[in-house]
């Protein structure tokens, strides 16, 4: 029962992130509320899942706003981009509903539509980590939302179950899990996500040498700087971090 009760102990480490999932998701949907915001608010709550699950979470309200401040042009500018690309494809959608011809244009429209989904489904998932982590243009943060979430396939895969598990529980089971909702999704996303981030900015203390290249099981490593990816750090009272390496996927660069 002691091992239980102790604050270090598996079952109260539990509980506190499951509190945390809440509370950040209360968090999350009063800057939400705007609808303009959305990109911001998402933005900070994975700038802090991402710290909790790197057990660095310090202040979780000053971590949040600070990273909403920090990134509120950039992450709305790409969320109004997603909002007219998703109003573009849900029109797309109930047009080829309602048209259902039985001809071969018919069918390779629909087989588009259904890429185009999936694509912007991954970007959807990815860009607003990438965003909370890395500093990098806006065309490059769609770039590489896309070519991270193909590279890792089941991690996307895995991302999009706990989504639509939570919607499923939420609406069919569970009403009142709402409470958790986008707050424990980013959580258990994030979990995900820790590994996959690590590998694109890279590990200096890796690196045999500045400006030698460097070629591992995952990635590639070049010289002294993240390849279109520079790790941000918005708390306020961090100390100063390290110039990270550049890293590239193979199949394109990051």
């Amino acid at each position: 029962m002691r091992n239980l009760l102790n604050p270090e102990g598996p079952l109260m480490s539990f509980l506190t992130r499951l509190s945390y999932s809440a509370y950040l998701n209360v968090l999350w949907f009063i800057c939400c509320l705007p609808v303009v915001t959305i990109g911001a608010s998402t933005t900070a709550l994975f700038y802090v899942t991402l710290k909790v699950a790197k057990n660095e979470e310090g202040s979780l309200t000053r971590a949040f706003f600070h990273s909403f401040q920090a990134n509120f042009k950039q992450a709305t500018k790409i969320w109004l981009i997603l909002l007219t690309l998703g109003i573009a494809l849900a029109l797309d959608g109930y047009v080829f509903y309602h048209m259902r011809f039985e001809n071969v244009l018919w069918t390779i429209g629909t087989a588009v539509f259904f890429v185009a989904l999936v694509a912007y489904a991954i970007v959807l998932m990815y860009i607003f980590p990438l965003l909370a982590r890395f500093d990098n243009t806006t065309f490059a943060m769609f770039k590489n939302a896309i070519m991270i979430g193909m590279r890792f396939l089941l991690c996307t895969a895995l991302m999009a179950v706990i989504y639509f598990a939570m919607a499923f529980v939420v609406i069919n089971i569970f009403t009142p899990a709402i409470i958790f909702g986008e707050g424990l999704c980013a959580l258990l996303c994030s979990y995900l996500l820790s590994n996959i981030l690590l590998i694109c900015q890279g590990k200096t203390e890796e690196l045999p040498d500045a400006g030698a290249d460097v070629q591992g099981p995952d990635c590639i490593v070049t010289g002294n700087a993240v390849a279109g990816l520079t790790e941000t750090d918005h708390t306020a009272d961090a100390a100063e971090t390290p110039e990270r390496p550049t890293t590239k996927i193979p199949g394109g660069s990051l």
